[in-house]
């Protein structure tokens, strides 16, 4: 990611260097999930739609950690490999849209919550920006290279109520709560780099 863009990464310090996390990154741009793969400092493990893991880049993304998932359905098999990377104390990282969009936080899906309330694991905001705008006429589909992409982390927090529970109101809760967080940190990350 430093040799093709310019990341300005800012906050990493905020992602506990131990145990696990969850990574909630907007999602506008293809760039988004590679550039926080690329920069983040830790190993993340992303949710990334099946439909990516064909071809040759398939085996490389498996071999980097990364986790298929059918979105039409619930992926019992994608829902406990993510489960699993968090039961080993590693990195989860979730486009919590489910899709690429606005990327602003605006109608999350309840995977984000569950992740978090049966895991425990805190979540840490992220916020891409500059990763849309102009495109590059190379690499259709992302900013051109050399441009400037900032990656924002937000300070991590607990989703729910501290309960433990797992209903379908809690995640409901969990849900709202945590996209108040997350918009919160994506408003104060424009702040920050002046997008």
């Amino acid at each position: 990611m430093y040799g093709l863009w310019r990341p300005r990464v800012l906050g990493a310090w905020r992602v506990p260097a131990v145990g696990p996390v969850i990574l909630a990154v907007n999602h506008s741009s293809n760039l988004d999930g590679p550039m926080v793969m690329g920069t983040a400092p830790r190993p993340a493990h992303f949710l990334i739609k099946k439909e990516a893991f064909t071809g040759p880049l398939g085996p490389f993304l498996r071999g980097i950690g990364q986790l298929p998932v059918d979105r039409s359905s619930t992926d019992r098999t994608a829902v406990t490999g993510a489960l699993d990377v968090l039961a080993r104390g590693g990195v989860l990282g979730i486009f919590p849209e489910g899709t690429r969009g606005e990327g602003d936080f605006a109608s999350l899906r309840a995977g984000l919550a569950y992740f978090a309330l049966r895991s425990g694991a805190p979540v840490v905001p992220v916020a891409v920006l500059g990763s849309t705008g102009r495109r590059s006429r190379l690499l259709p589909g992302v900013s051109p290279l050399r441009s400037r992409v900032d990656v924002v982390y937000g300070e991590p927090f607990r989703a729910g109520d501290g309960s433990g529970r797992r209903t379908r109101t809690a995640l409901d809760e969990a849900t709202t709560g945590i996209q108040r967080h997350l918009a919160a940190h994506l408003a104060d990350a424009k702040r920050q780099t002046g997008r």
